[in-house]
């Protein structure tokens, strides 16, 4: 008896314990790590030290779960990232922290298990995690920022396709993030608009990302890297969120060049909210829910308020005159934002997620009627078909000519207005990675990651020496423009940067070398569809 009283008492004293980190974390009051001796590495933050693992590579190591802002929990639900706590004794630094709040399922094809997130989700979610080579002050070596795609709904730093661990071999600081996503990132509403002292609401997600820039800004020279040499790059959502961060003023001078995958392009209509409409996105939202006050609204459980979400709800950034105070095509015109290089690309088969597949000749015609307008007929014209088969065909090659000019143009547009001496390169990937099980999906979105993370061993797939191949020369690219500003280097083919009298991109796949947009005729309609009205009707790739 005497014992089963003693263990009630430790259980109660845990629980105790636990409630006491809890309110520690919650009210702002600075933790005190009492944790057994570290074994990894150590490494000295502005908020406290953290304890990482070293991995079987070398010196390499790696730092999991590291705070760079307070938990946006309580009050600071729909608030701009807060303060990091500061920590006494060694924080473990070993396991990933929860992902944001969010759906997950385990698989969603084309997108199989290695590009979903398998954590536990939370609101307490705004943790990076650093892979480095070398833990020196004076190591300088050029620093990688990834952010995560996933629709702005979806996504982690933790997944196991962005693991750093390869790309940080070849010399350089991988960081990975993660940020407010969905109704948790980017839901708008007029009391938040009204409670702003900057007269926004909805841009919680890109706030989180350019906070983490800002931790790493004053925090990464201790992990080895050059706080003044940060490349960002993100896919999909990550590179809608580039192409923010670039055109925003809030994150000017926390990054030296950019990357974006399979996102930016004249035809984005993700940029499309004003501040007017995403509140009242918000407002259709609570009034559907049955909540009409925002601290009620800051009341209703995470997991609940995740439930009430329905697929036609829209949660994404808006042009809300602060983080950014305008629409991105018109920003873009204007030269505004980071004056820094850029490499944009698209995935071959990204058109796949902006229009239905064509079953028959009716079915692309009718297609084209409602993409083209008053040019649909020049356009059939151009691309005919005559029979079902010829109408699949030439919907896939009309749709990778249009992302490609439709990328093309803007690298065009920014290069005239942010100087050549920043100089902009254009991708176009087209190795499929191997699926037997699936060859429909081809050059799927998000297909050019294992690739650049040298991660093919992540996936069980009948991998070839071709697709080593293109890992290798891919991943070179990556580092030298991480480290230079210019993607090319010793042994490459090279990779030319956007010229205006030149409409040609880098095909990056088994053939490696510069290939033209498009055949001179459909150029020329390409480039008259996106300067008319027309093009508003153009799908997002």
């Amino acid at each position: 008896m005497a014992r089963l009283i003693h263990q009630e008492g430790f259980m109660k004293l845990r629980a105790l314990a636990a409630i006491i980190i809890l309110a520690c974390t919650v009210l702002g009051v600075p933790s005190t790590y009492a944790q057994p001796p570290a074994k990894g590495p150590v490494v000295s933050t502005a908020a406290g030290r953290v304890a990482g693992v070293q991995l079987a590579h070398g010196d390499l190591a790696v730092f999991k779960g590291i705070p760079f802002a307070a938990p946006p929990v309580g009050k600071f639900r729909w608030r701009a990232p807060q303060p990091v706590h500061a920590w006494k004794g060694i924080r473990l630094a070993d396991h990933f922290s929860d992902s944001c709040t969010q759906q997950t399922p385990n698989e969603f094809l084309p997108w199989t298990p290695v590009f979903m997130t398998h954590r536990p989700v939370s609101e307490d979610c705004l943790y990076l995690n650093v892979w480095t080579p070398r833990i020196s002050a004076s190591a300088n070596l050029p620093v990688l920022v990834f952010i995560h795609g996933g629709a702005f709904t979806s996504g982690a730093g933790s997944i196991s396709i962005y693991n750093g661990a390869h790309l940080a071999e070849t010399g350089m600081v991988v960081v990975t993030l993660n940020y407010r996503v969905g109704v948790f990132g980017f839901f708008a509403y007029p009391q938040l608009t009204a409670e702003s002292r900057h007269h926004s609401s909805g841009n919680y997600g890109l706030l989180d990302q350019m906070a983490a820039l800002g931790w790493v800004r004053r925090n990464i020279r201790n992990f080895g890297g050059d706080p003044h040499q940060v490349t960002i790059w993100g896919q999909s959502a990550g590179a809608w969120s580039v192409e923010d961060l670039l055109l925003s003023p809030l994150p000017v001078g926390l990054f030296e060049r950019a990357q974006a995958d399979s996102g930016i392009g004249l035809a984005n209509g993700f940029h499309s909210l004003s501040l007017r409409q995403a509140e009242a996105n918000g407002e259709n939202f609570a009034t559907r829910i049955g909540v009409h006050s925002l601290a009620d609204l800051r009341a209703v459980p995470a997991a609940a308020l995740l439930a009430d979400v329905r697929p036609g709800d829209r949660f994404l950034p808006n042009v809300d005159g602060w983080v950014l105070p305008a629409a991105s095509n018109k920003l873009t015109a204007q030269g505004t934002g980071s004056h820094v290089p850029v490499i944009t690309g698209n995935e071959a088969n990204d058109w796949m997620l902006g229009s239905p597949r064509v079953h028959s000749v009716q079915q692309y015609r009718a297609l084209a009627h409602r993409l083209y307008g008053s040019r649909a007929a020049q356009f059939l014209q151009l691309y005919p078909a005559a029979n079902a088969e010829q109408a699949a065909a030439m919907e896939t090659l009309s749709s990778e000519d249009r992302d490609r000019v439709s990328m093309y143009l803007w690298a065009r547009l920014r290069a005239q207005s942010h100087g050549r001496a920043q100089p902009i390169y254009t991708y176009y990937f087209d190795r499929a990675i191997p699926w037997p099980q699936h060859p429909e999906y081809g050059a799927f979105h998000s297909g050019e990651l294992p690739y650049f993370f040298r991660n093919l061993n992540r996936m069980h797939r009948p991998w070839q020496p071709a697709d080593d191949a293109v890992a290798r020369t891919v991943s070179a690219y990556l580092k030298n423009f991480v480290a230079t500003g210019d993607p090319n280097g010793a042994g490459l083919p090279h990779w030319p940067a956007v010229q205006a009298e030149s409409a040609v991109t880098m095909q990056l796949g088994q053939t490696m070398a510069p290939m033209p947009l498009a055949s001179a005729a459909r150029l020329t309609f390409w480039k008259k569809y996106f300067a008319s009205p027309d093009a508003a009707h153009a799908p997002l790739f």
